[in-house]
């Protein structure tokens, strides 16, 4: 297949940017993702057959790489729960037009894994993580798991080589006490971290408007105690506004989807572990790449419909935000990721 990178939507976004969950499953039941009451022992989670297999994953992204897609991020679920997955990472490194692989994870495994993961090709990781103290996260996170380990996990990724990035989702009368611990600890450790407004993702997490602490108060807090200058985007479709410390060093990040929507630039599309297309974090109805991976349709048939339906996409479900949205059901944020 031709390679061509003017790949656009109805408003000229281009194709860029592809996540792909390996999994649905997660050892953690944060309250704004996968609530324990929802996501209970009997929860339906996908079969194995149902989950591409990286031969399976390995053939899109080659896919989508001819159409111009060079950023790929592994998600989950909790991606290192995959078995095997840093033989992913070295398939996908190979694909000619890839040029960044990146993983987010939870950072519970990341200690066990990450020299095996730097092996295999991965360059970047970003770590979720709310708090600092260990009260407060074990119930963000539902399941009581310390912080301790996890900041380990951090650790051993620098140890291998890892370029590592730290995202906390802040909520209102949760874990806002936790900015400025947060800044610091990071700031001294030359780790960038990255403030995200608390979204409505999911039909699950009990989203409300009130507990949306935005960016700009956080950039308020952080001034107070800190002297911090704005920085100029790297790349077209860049989601974090960045500030660099005054005294040097590291940066810190804000991810506004609610309080200063980036729809217009958005270059990303999102695979479920079932092998979904989804071309918004908000959307409803995915187009299923599975069953023609299976049917024997060629690698051109598949671009075809990856184009198509790039082609057709308007969303911008974070600048119409409002009362109407809350009645659209949602894809839950554990099949494609954040």
């Amino acid at each position: 297949m031709e390679r061509n990178n003017a790949v656009l939507d109805r408003y000229g976004r281009p194709l860029k940017d592809l996540r792909i969950s390996v999994t649905d499953r997660c050892n953690f039941r944060c309250t704004y993702c996968m609530p324990a009451e929802v996501f209970g022992p009997d929860y339906p989670f996908m079969g194995k057959e149902s989950i591409l297999s990286f031969e399976e994953i390995t053939r899109l992204v080659r896919i989508f790489a001819e159409l111009g897609t060079d950023k790929i991020r592994i998600t989950g679920g909790e991606p290192l729960l995959r078995r095997g997955l840093p033989l992913l990472i070295s398939q996908i490194r190979r694909i000619d037009g890839v040029e960044d692989i990146a993983l987010t994870t939870n950072g519970s495994l990341l200690g066990k894994l990450a020299t095996d993961l730097k092996s295999a090709g991965l360059r970047r990781v970003t770590v979720s993580l709310d708090s600092l103290d260990d009260e407060r996260f074990g119930r963000m996170n539902g399941v009581g798991f310390p912080v301790s380990v996890v900041l380990d996990g951090i650790d051993k990724a620098q140890e291998a080589g890892l370029a590592v990035k730290v995202n906390m989702v802040v909520q209102r009368g949760v874990n806002d006490i936790d900015i400025l611990p947060m800044a610091k600890y990071f700031k001294e450790r030359n780790i960038q971290l990255r403030f995200i407004e608390f979204m409505d993702v999911g039909n699950t997490n009990g989203w409300r408007l009130d507990s949306v602490v935005p960016s700009r108060e956080i950039l308020r807090i952080l001034q107070q105690e800190m002297a911090l200058s704005p920085v100029d985007p790297e790349r077209y479709g860049e989601v974090a506004e960045r500030y660099r410390y005054a005294d040097g060093g590291t940066e810190v990040g804000f991810i506004s989807s609610v309080t200063r929507a980036f729809c217009t630039t958005c270059t990303r599309s999102r695979l479920s572990a079932d092998g979904k297309l989804y071309t918004c974090l908000f959307s409803g109805e995915g187009t299923d790449l599975r069953e023609p991976l299976r049917s024997g349709k060629t690698d051109e048939e598949i671009g075809g419909l990856i184009r198509s339906v790039w082609g057709a996409r308007e969303d911008r479900y974070s600048e119409i935000r409002g009362e109407h949205t809350k009645r659209v059901k949602k894809v839950e944020m554990s099949h494609i990721g954040g």
